[in-house]
């Protein structure tokens, strides 16, 4: 064999190993993105349920605590600002803004004891109680798989064939530093 043709045989096989990293590299970033919407998703899902309960909640307080009026209006503006959401970002900052308001809203239940007692707001408490739990699971879930989406988008060498093909970073579902504090009950 000649030295040209031998060129030409490592020249094919470069680029066919080329080839096969790029495919394998944006196979991997779709599937590490359908992960993270999968994810994100499932967490919706759950979010809905908690979406659903809040105005029956709400309705139960309401009854009993009609004074309380601008902690129950803060609860509903929270929960519609999360139904006109359209980004999955303003859904993240909604749904912080949603759990603080619940946070105001069970604190302001402690303050009524004959609430604190009623059956539907128990029954609506719990059922909320099981949803906070699905929905802190999916956020690990949804996090982790957005975690690995924006390392392969961020690490060398994924990260050329990312901005190639123009995947994105996708935000992460962090606590605001308002829900992370502690909620005042004060008697």
């Amino acid at each position: 064999m000649s030295g040209s043709v031998i060129t030409i045989i490592i020249a094919v096989v470069i680029v066919c190993l080329i080839l096969i990293w790029l495919a394998g590299t944006y196979n991997s970033l779709v599937r590490k993105r359908n992960n993270a919407k999968e994810g994100f998703s499932t967490m919706d899902v759950y979010l809905k349920k908690r979406f659903d309960l809040i105005p029956n909640l709400v309705e139960t307080v309401k009854g009993y605590a009609s004074h309380e009026k601008e902690t129950l209006e803060k609860v509903m503006e929270a929960r519609n600002q999360v139904a006109s959401s359209d980004s999955i970002d303003r859904k993240i900052q909604g749904e912080n803004l949603l759990s603080g308001a619940l946070g105001r809203l069970f604190a302001v239940a402690e303050n009524y004891p004959n609430l604190k007692a009623n059956e539907n707001f128990l029954d609506l408490q719990a059922q909320l109680r099981s949803v906070e739990q699905d929905i802190a699971n999916s956020r690990k879930f949804y996090n982790g798989t957005v975690k690995e989406l924006n390392n392969a988008v961020e690490q060398f060498p994924s990260n050329i064939v990312a901005g190639i093909f123009h995947f994105d970073k996708m935000p992460m579902f962090e606590a605001e530093v308002e829900s992370r504090e502690n909620v005042q009950v004060k008697f």
